[in-house]
């Protein structure tokens, strides 16, 4: 009968450490986040699942291109795209975006820019004034700049609201993707 036990109880230890660290894990350095809406289309789309790094932030700042999870205004989170950094000026003019006056490079979107100007229709239709993103603060757009809630709604996103970074869609299988 001893064996057993000791079996038993080697067998719950090992899954109170699995259940812990699986905890610490979830809790502290990664998350699971779900798209929800179309604001990031064509990149990415309702339903899909994405591992979000919730540490990297602790150790730098958020760099241009890199998508986001925060907590917005609305009590809910958002996922956006993280277009210009503290102390740049941005300006969104047609398809266009402009930081510290020069037109930033969005390989992300060029495909569907391309088809947008095909039809003689802009891709994205709100605009954005010239202004300097505040200290401790990022811009952030939606892919789908036509239909996203973004800093052009809810302003700069403070870094203390940040989650983290997307790092990759992970459901479906079929859109697995490491996110760059």
């Amino acid at each position: 009968m001893s064996k057993v036990k000791n079996e038993a109880w080697e067998w719950i230890k090992a899954l109170v450490i699995a259940f812990g660290l699986a905890f610490l894990i979830r809790y502290f350095l990664f998350g699971s986040y779900i798209v929800d809406g179309p604001s990031m289309k064509p990149n990415f789309h309702t339903g899909e699942r994405l591992i979000v790094n919730k540490i990297l932030y602790d150790i730098r700042e958020p760099k241009r291109g890199e998508v986001i999870v925060f907590h917005a205004p609305t009590d809910k989170d958002f996922i956006k795209r993280v277009i210009a950094l503290p102390g740049e000026t941005i300006k969104v003019q047609g398809d266009t975006v402009y930081i510290n006056g020069q037109p930033l490079p969005e390989p992300y979107l060029q495909e569907v820019v391309e088809q947008a100007k095909k039809t003689g229709k802009p891709y994205n239709d709100l605009n954005w004034p010239e202004t300097k993103v505040p200290e401790g603060t990022v811009f952030v757009l939606g892919d789908n700049r036509s239909d996203s809630t973004d800093s052009r709604m809810i302003g700069p996103v403070s870094f203390d609201k940040i989650v983290g970074r997307a790092e990759i869609v992970f459901w479906p299988v079929a859109d697995w993707q490491y996110i760059h």
